[in-house]
């Protein structure tokens, strides 16, 4: 079994399920007392968030680069950036060390393909629904189309993962919010719905929602432990 090194705390809301669902895959593939081999960094989020909100993405990019390089040390053999927004600077963060990053949006893709969509809504906090570091590789490497909602919708998801999400508030109100605007992509033309923050899925779950939704949190611990299990191919190097 490989070690993998989870780059976390961003925010440890989302942390969590990461490493139990890690450790389920693998109870669930060997059986008996094992667990997967991890080795997690955990950030304290609210220095990332002002380095995200003020747009110093170079210093972020540089802050998880010498995390990735202490787990690579530590023994990693990957490293899993358990969130989607800071998925921004993962070739940095691929290029300053030698074992691979497995890439939270690969996973996802495939997991769409194979359900046999091809057009997906996209939600996440603002930086992830409308720049194109991610939505562009969802498109270019794997074929999609991908909707966002209009900017205030935008503002709106955004402002729920970071005032309550992130800070463990689940308020129905917001559910509301969350299934009219995926109701409005849904009319789009949107198959499906990728939850493109890991916090997401504390809100909205199959029962929320018409559509198929694809947790990205869920996809990505998944894939990465069985990548842990495997003979350790780079699958998801940028």
């Amino acid at each position: 079994m490989k070690t993998l090194g989870l780059i976390g705390g961003m925010s440890w809301e989302s942390t969590v399920p990461y490493y139990q669902q890690i450790n389920q895959t693998v109870r669930q593939q060997l059986g008996g007392l094992h667990s997967a081999k991890i080795i997690l960094y955990s950030v304290d989020f609210a220095e990332v968030e002002q380095l995200q909100m003020t747009g110093q993405w170079d210093a972020a990019g540089s802050l998880l680069v010498n995390i990735a390089r202490k787990l690579e040390a530590a023994g990693a053999d990957a490293l899993v950036i358990c969130t989607n927004t800071m998925h921004k600077v993962a070739d940095a963060v691929q290029s300053a060390v030698t074992i691979p990053l497995l890439h939270i949006a690969d996973p996802t893709a495939q997991a769409i393909r194979q359900a046999g969509f091809d057009t997906v809504g996209l939600l996440g906090t603002r930086f992830t629904m409308a720049q194109d570091f991610y939505r562009s590789r969802l498109e270019d490497q794997h074929g999609l189309t991908v909707l966002t909602p209009p900017a205030d919708d935008q503002a709106l998801v955004h402002q729920i993962i970071f005032n309550e999400l992130c800070l463990g508030q689940v308020l129905d109100a917001s559910r509301q919010t969350y299934q009219r605007i995926i109701q409005d992509l849904q009319t789009q033309g949107a198959q499906a719905i990728i939850l493109g923050c890991t916090e997401i899925a504390m809100l909205i779950g199959p029962q929320h929602c018409d559509l198929p939704l694809f947790d990205t949190t869920a996809l990505h611990a998944q894939s990465a432990a069985l990548w842990a299990l495997s003979d350790g191919s780079a699958k998801g190097r940028p």
